[in-house]
């Protein structure tokens, strides 16, 4: 058997994606387990926590390529940006569907044990029973509720620090989704 290579260190270790990088599944226990789904999210935050160090990186990345005679049309720091936009774009893309489906999740919860509780008028043992559960839901519901709003902030000061190293970037007209990002972000409405 070959010996593993060793794990990449540095600098670089940061900037790269994971060699083992996994496909996560979210699926209903993770919505009702509130420790995986924090931990979920913070994992994708990690972009949007590091996005000046990413950007320094993007840049180095692209001057090389242009050192090398690979680089793509146009100015370095704007291909950077470019491609950083893009990494932040699917981020945000991919947080906002894992909330919106675990609040999905949670409240078609809720309503099942609101209609138990409404079934089980004659045995009040099982309607206190589910009235606990029916609150614990709630919690997890404002939990998940509370991420949107950090979820706002935390896409607010990325932009704000995209915008002041990348002052002149505006996405291209033929990515659409790249744009509809842009402008909610313009006028403050993600």
């Amino acid at each position: 058997m070959a010996p593993k290579p060793p794990p990449p260190l540095g600098s670089l270790a940061v900037q790269a994606p994971s060699l083992t990088s996994q496909l996560v599944h979210v699926s209903q226990s993770t919505c009702h387990n509130l420790s995986l789904f924090k931990d979920l999210l913070k994992e994708y935050r990690r972009l949007d926590d590091t996005i000046n160090m990413r950007l320094n990186r993007s840049n180095a990345q692209f001057r090389d390529r242009d050192r090398e005679g690979t680089a793509g049309k146009g100015n370095i720091q704007d291909q950077a940006c470019a491609y950083l936009w893009k990494e932040l774009v699917e981020n945000w893309k991919r947080r906002t569907e894992i909330i919106e489906y675990c609040d999905g999740v949670v409240d078609r919860s809720m309503q099942e044990k609101r209609g138990a509780v409404n079934d089980l008028k004659e045995d009040p043992r099982a309607q206190r029973k589910i009235q606990a559960a029916l609150f614990a839901d709630q919690v997890k519901r404002n939990q998940v509720h509370n991420e949107l709003t950090v979820e706002k902030i935390v896409r607010q000061r990325s932009l704000d620090a995209f915008k002041s190293r990348c002052r002149y970037f505006t996405p291209p007209l033929s990515d659409a989704d790249a744009r509809k990002w842009w402008n909610a972000a313009q006028s403050r409405e993600f």
